[in-house]
């Protein structure tokens, strides 16, 4: 049985250790500290930890075989400072961070090149927390491994095999090729997303129409910008060297694409939308990747007391997860109707199904058609 250890247990961490709980193949012991002493004693209740410490010195790491840096990016190089001298030599280290250099550069001046691989969780939400956590939101995510060039064999299989007992896919690269990576298909996105949510702030009417209105495809371009200001402002600290480079060319893009609007070159106006969505249909549905797919369905309904109520009875009564709902008074699209959030596509089609079964109006996005 495997001994595993977290330093920091929050989303993530609580989502890792509720994954390997429901694994069959992967027995396994799990402890963990962080400073939120509510959500451990809460993990512990709920079976997920067998142990918990609320103060990082009292961890015994004697029999860890492995630990896993779970805090923020920039608290983990100073937790794995703390526990140095008390790592045990065949104990595997890895992470959870979205970047890779700072961690890499303290291990490397701690002298733990054999012991550790960087490892991402290529998953998330815009909830923060254990409470947040869920075995699910590792189903089907790739999870990057970035090993050391002196990391034991040994370690790196235990390692995929952890990661495979979470229910996440596997995928092995270099620490400064994953921070490349992110800073495209995750950093820079999320830098987009909030500096047009504050471009629409700043430049909406007298009467904030603009505010008002916003739903449907603006509201879902823009969900990554409810993430954790804090965090995102260390991400970007830590990973400027590849953000910017990119950043400068989306800047150029931009300013290229202005310059054909001008002139309305229809021929280049064409070609950039159809380029897009070209390649956007290549992409994999096999993982939902760093920003997390919502599945949801709208629901036209009568204006008439415990409707709400009436469907979601109707979805619990089949079983079905319903994980956010609430009424739309203002989409492009519709009025008047019921949005309802589900974590997995299946749980999304087969209450489509049942409600036109009952008789009520539904609609899909255009992407989930």
């Amino acid at each position: 049985m495997k001994s595993i250890c977290f330093l920091g247990f929050g989303l993530i961490g609580g989502s890792i250790a509720k994954s390997l709980i429901d694994a069959k193949d992967y027995p396994c012991s799990l402890s963990a500290y962080d400073p939120d002493t509510r959500s451990l004693e809460q993990a512990v209740r709920d079976h997920v930890l067998q142990a918990s410490y609320h103060h990082i010195d009292d961890v015994p790491l004697e029999q860890a075989d492995i630990i896993i840096l779970c805090a923020p990016v920039m608290v983990n190089s100073a937790n794995l400072r703390s526990i140095r001298d008390r790592i045990p030599a065949d104990c595997i280290v890895t992470d959870v961070g979205s970047v890779k250099s700072d961690i890499v550069k303290c291990v490397d001046e701690l002298g733990l090149t054999d012991r550790f691989i960087g490892g991402h969780p290529m998953t998330g939400s815009e909830k923060n927390g254990y409470i947040a956590s869920s075995a699910l939101l590792m189903r089907n995510a790739y999870y990057i491994l970035t090993p050391t060039e002196n990391i034991p064999r040994t370690f790196l299989d235990e390692m995929l095999r952890m990661v495979k007992a979470t229910g996440a896919l596997p995928l092995v690269m270099g620490c400064s090729e994953h921070d490349q990576v992110v800073a495209g298909i995750s950093h820079l996105p999320h830098l987009i997303s909030a500096s047009l949510v504050n471009l629409i702030h700043d430049n909406d009417v007298e009467n904030e129409y603009m505010h008002k209105v916003a739903a449907g495809g603006f509201k879902d371009i823009t969900r990554i910008s409810s993430s954790s200001p804090r965090m995102w402002e260390q991400i970007c600290a830590m990973n400027t060297g590849s953000i910017l480079p990119l950043l400068d060319q989306y800047i150029r893009s931009l300013c290229d694409l202005r310059d054909h609007l001008e002139h309305y070159d229809k021929e280049y106006i064409y070609d950039f939308f159809s380029n897009a969505r070209e390649y956007r249909a290549s992409f994999s549905d096999l993982s939902h990747g760093p920003i997390r797919k919502l599945h949801r369905l709208y629901v036209d309904i009568p204006d008439v007391p415990g409707i709400i109520a009436k469907i979601a009875s109707l979805l619990a009564l089949h079983g079905i997860n319903i994980q956010n709902i609430g009424i739309i008074h203002n989409r492009e699209f519709e009025n008047g109707a019921l949005r309802i959030e589900f974590r997995e596509e299946s749980d999304m089609q087969e209450a489509a199904g049942l409600l036109r079964n009952a008789d009520y109006s539904i609609s899909l996005p255009l992407d989930t058609k």
